[in-house]
């Protein structure tokens, strides 16, 4: 299966199956509310599905790969026959192993395959996609204090080396995507800086995932609390296709899509398909 087969953005529906995620942290905790939220997003529209057992926001505490795996298998052997790739948010190469055999399409980490074992294992498994993200730091200490001489040069040059080790470890460059890690070890100006400048990314060769959907950044802006970042998000998603994003990590899928398909239309105003 290509992931990219379709000529348009792709959009990642989010299920955070943990108790303190900051924007949803607790609401799909039971597998059972996990798995009635990713059948929701896949009827809202998602092309993928990314599913997460740990909390990776700042100052989040790590959990035992057994503890995440608890959270995660229950919802990934729901959902691998819904005909929908699911991407699993991980660093842990003992959940990476799990998820793949149990027919996990994409490992999603925010480490970028850094742990000791990672990328001989994804490499192992011929056919996964993985997506490497730029993060200074740890979840618990990366909002601490973040600095950067020239922060585009500095996550593309960090992203360019990911990419070329995990090919030089045997993935195929085409199952590879990266993502600049939007509020991972970044201030305000970083992740705004690094939006500006999104295009910079796509020259690396690869597919670029952009995860701003609820994130403070935009908060900072509008003023609003997590919960009411709808407007903000799908602001954010369209503007990071418009600047070459090929996939967005989003909580709110059914209003994402539609913005997309608007801009879609524009963009390819030759063949419109309308709905009478």
């Amino acid at each position: 299966m290509n992931l990219f087969a379709a000529d348009r953005p792709l959009i990642m529906g989010i299920i955070n199956v943990t108790p303190d995620s900051f924007s949803d942290g607790g609401a799909y905790l039971s597998a059972k509310q996990a798995i009635a939220h990713g059948r929701r997003l896949i009827d809202e529209g998602a092309d993928i599905l990314d599913i997460g057992g740990e909390s990776t926001r700042p100052g989040s505490q790590q959990v035992t790969a057994d503890e995440e795996l608890e959270r995660v298998m229950p919802v990934l052997d729901a959902l691998t026959d819904s005909g929908i790739p699911i991407s699993i948010d991980t660093s842990k190469p003992e959940v990476m192993k799990r998820v793949i055999e149990a027919g996990a399409f994409m490992i999603n980490d925010v480490n970028a395959l850094r742990n000791p074992g990672a990328l001989e294992l994804v490499a192992f498994y011929e056919g996964i996609y993985v997506c490497l993200m730029h993060m200074q730091g740890t979840p618990q200490n990366m909002q601490a204090n973040p600095q950067y001489q020239d922060i585009v040069f500095e996550v593309k040059n960090f992203l360019l080396q990911r990419v070329q080790d995990a090919t030089q470890a045997g993935i195929m460059q085409d199952r590879i995507i990266i993502d600049p890690g939007f509020g991972f070890g970044k201030t305000l100006q970083h992740n705004y800086t690094l939006l500006h400048h999104l295009q910079e990314f796509t020259t690396l060769d690869v597919p670029v995932l952009v995860g701003i959907s609820r994130k403070s950044m935009l908060g900072a802006i509008s003023g609003h609390s997590v919960e009411q970042r709808l407007h903000e998000s799908v602001a954010a998603a369209l503007l990071a296709v418009t600047k070459g994003a090929k996939i967005v990590r989003v909580h709110d899928v059914k209003a994402t899509k539609t913005a997309l398909a608007i801009y879609d239309a524009t963009v390819n105003c030759g063949a419109i398909n309308h709905h009478s």
